[in-house]
């Protein structure tokens, strides 16, 4: 071995701790890297060398100075301007490049004020004398994104559990803080919105008491607008959240909590490392598709990508490898290397199970290609997304799409016409059945053309839910109305605090997917918070609701609904048709229809013309025999006729009042 292969990993580390005196060599990081240095100046020589110089900072920051945390809370109680704060007070983005709501990055974040997508992005901060690296991964709140909560819960330690001091705890704050608690993350409840006239810090503190079983000094008050107790926060996330465990000489174990497709470099799979380390240009591989890959490049995820040589345990990070088939990248997939794989993959996040499905699709037929390849790389960004193909008589090919809720069918459809230029239609949502038929065979049903006939089948089972509504005790008596309207029935009330109360009820999924939550928030006056999960199947009266324009029945209006329901509802959505479809040159009949019953019916008269004008005087015959020539003239019309169905008519039973 040449000399200079010994004396050259000490010269470098005494040059490092010149030009950088700040960073501050303990004796085991001082040997871990001679020790490193060396293997691998043995193997690749100066070149090497010179690459482990440039990320020397990497080798001497110890697993004990990583802190991941995430901050999950109702929607609306300030977590996007805390994380705001977080990354101003540790300079991790300059003020010309600061704005509001840095980390929502989409447009559709921005305009609506709410958070669609986790985001994740690597702090450094000072805390007594030492570095700290804290990894942050911000969280919605809203109930449609739940899934994106549980994947960021998976890839952390902590939590910062952020309650707003004005509207005290909600029920997404107590779901999201369940999911923390089964992942065994540490809880740091922070009271946020302090400087608002109408904060209740006393009221609010015991309640998170109640809910936590903390004490009092536990909880901190802060302000994500005036940048009140920041520094207490972020001293709680060094001092409480645990380091990250793992072993950087173990073989790799890294899992995939999100991607994003690039148009130039391909997808870019964002990860925690648990146990490992990776380099760039080593052989990796996804234990899922057994596929093999080279990392063409890593790093660590700031306001923009850093690459990196190498990452280690407790890191998160990213990783290219020019994949361009999204099918290859699976979130909740494990990374390991080629030659020295692990033997079983990371336990990540339970598969999303979409609460409703509705059809997505092209309005030109020859759209479908370019409607898949866009709902692919948009799937890579929002794993809660799921489709398959299937066909409509009316629409033509398409896509059966499952939802978390009809925000998130919303934000889905603005993200598909905005990021891809995709102007499609949508069909009435409905979420999936269980019909067994009389053969006894059980058969899943998710859209009203895919039920058996009314004589082959046995019965209906749809699902249930069990809702949590917090509420002020001024409004108990209108949501209990409201729910029992829905089929609901009370299962508990409880108060939570002198003034507000926890309601539980069980209700069917279908009674909730189109204006529930805007009538809720409607009688509370904004103050009610909802939260729901799937309990079972239950037996149901479900009859098949079809629309019908002129005799035809437009399967994408047809809809799955309770026979209660069935008469008011058919006749609320001819009405809303009668006035959303223009008028033709021939009379359209609109008609909703229950097997061969015709339980309501609407007329857009036709334009007519006034051929009488010119008939001055005579026999009235002469008028007759010209009104009976319009009227063959019409009826030949409409046999021929396309009656065009405008794309507001398909979100017409949405907005039902």
């Amino acid at each position: 071995m040449p000399i200079g292969a010994k004396r050259g990993p000490l010269l470098l580390l005494r040059q490092r701790r010149v030009l950088y005196g700040r960073c501050n060599i303990c004796s085991f990081c001082y040997i871990i890297f001679y020790i490193y240095m060396l293997e691998h100046f043995r193997e690749t020589g100066d070149a090497r060398l010179n690459a482990g110089n440039r990320n020397f900072s990497y080798f001497c920051r110890l697993m004990k100075n990583i802190r991941n945390f995430c901050i999950i809370a109702h929607i609306d109680h300030g977590k996007s301007t805390l994380a705001d704060r977080l990354l101003q007070y540790t300079k991790t983005v300059s003020d010309r490049d600061f704005q509001n709501q840095v980390l929502d990055d989409m447009d559709l974040e921005r305009e609506r004020g709410i958070t669609i997508k986790s985001h994740a992005i690597q702090m450094e901060y000072n805390y007594k004398g030492e570095q700290y690296v804290l990894n942050l991964i911000d969280t919605p709140g809203h109930v449609d994104f739940s899934y994106e909560v549980s994947r960021s819960i998976a890839a952390c330690e902590g939590a910062l559990l952020l309650v707003d001091a004005t509207q005290g705890v909600q029920a997404q704050t107590i779901s999201n803080l369940y999911q923390a608690i089964d992942n065994d993350l540490e809880i740091i409840p922070v009271l946020n919105k302090m400087d608002m006239p109408a904060a209740m810090p006393l009221e609010v503190k015991d309640q998170i008491i109640d809910l936590l079983g903390c004490d009092e000094s536990d909880i901190i008050e802060a302000s994500g607008k005036t940048g009140q107790g920041v520094e207490e926060v972020l001293a709680a996330i060094i001092e409480r959240i645990p380091a990250p465990k793992g072993d950087p000489n173990a073989p790799l174990q890294a899992l995939i909590f999100d991607s994003v497709f690039n148009s130039f470099r391909g997808i870019i799979a964002y990860f925690r490392i648990f146990n490992g380390t990776v380099s760039t240009h080593e052989m990796v591989k996804f234990l899922s598709t057994g596929r093999e890959y080279d990392a063409d490049e890593i790093g660590i995820l700031k306001m923009d990508r850093v690459p990196r040589q190498t990452l280690s345990a407790g890191d998160v990070g990213y990783l290219i490898t020019g994949i361009k088939t999204s099918k290859e990248v699976k979130v909740g997939d494990t990374i390991t290397h080629v030659d020295k794989p692990c033997t079983e993959a990371i336990e990540g996040f339970q598969e999303v199970k979409p609460m409703l499905f509705a059809g997505i699709y092209p309005t030109e037929a020859d759209q479908y290609e370019e409607l898949r390849a866009s709902l692919e790389k948009l799937r890579l960004n929002d794993a809660s997304l799921t489709f398959e193909p299937e066909s409509s008589a009316a629409l033509g090919f398409g896509f059966r799409c499952g939802f978390l809720g009809l925000l998130h069918m919303e934000i889905v459809e603005e993200r598909l016409d905005r990021e891809f230029d995709q102007d499609v239609i949508a069909t009435v949502p409905n979420v999936s059945y269980k019909v067994l038929t009389t053969k006894k065979q059980w058969v899943d049903v998710y859209n009203p053309s895919g039920m058996p006939p009314p004589t082959e089948v046995d019965h209906v089972e749809e699902p249930y839910i069990r809702a949590q509504i917090i509420t002020k005790d001024d409004y108990i008596g209108a949501i209990i109305k409201l729910c029992i309207d829905k089929r609901g029935t009370l299962i508990n009330q409880m108060y939570v605090a002198a003034n507000r109360v926890e309601l539980t009820f069980d209700m069917p999924l279908g009674e909730i997917v189109f204006d529930f939550y805007d009538k809720l928030k409607s009688i509370s006056k904004g103050y009610a918070s909802f939260d729901y999960h799937i309990t079972d199947f239950k037996p149901a009266s479900l009859v098949k609701l079809d629309i019908l324009l002129n005799g035809d029945s437009v399967d994408a209006l047809s809809a799955l609904i309770h026979s209660d329901n069935a008469y008011t509802f058919g006749r609320r959505i001819c009405e809303k048709l009668k006035e959303l479809i223009p008028r033709q040159q021939f009379d359209i009949a609109i008609q909703a229809a229950i097997g061969s019953k015709i339980i309501a019916r609407e007329t857009v008269k036709a334009v007519r013309k006034d051929v009488t004008a010119k008939c001055y005087g005579g026999d009235i015959t002469r008028k007759r025999k010209l009104l009976e020539k319009q009227k063959r003239g019409k009826k030949r019309m409409r046999q021929i006729g396309n009656v065009e169905v405008p794309q507001s008519a398909f979100l017409a039973v949405l907005k039902l009042d």
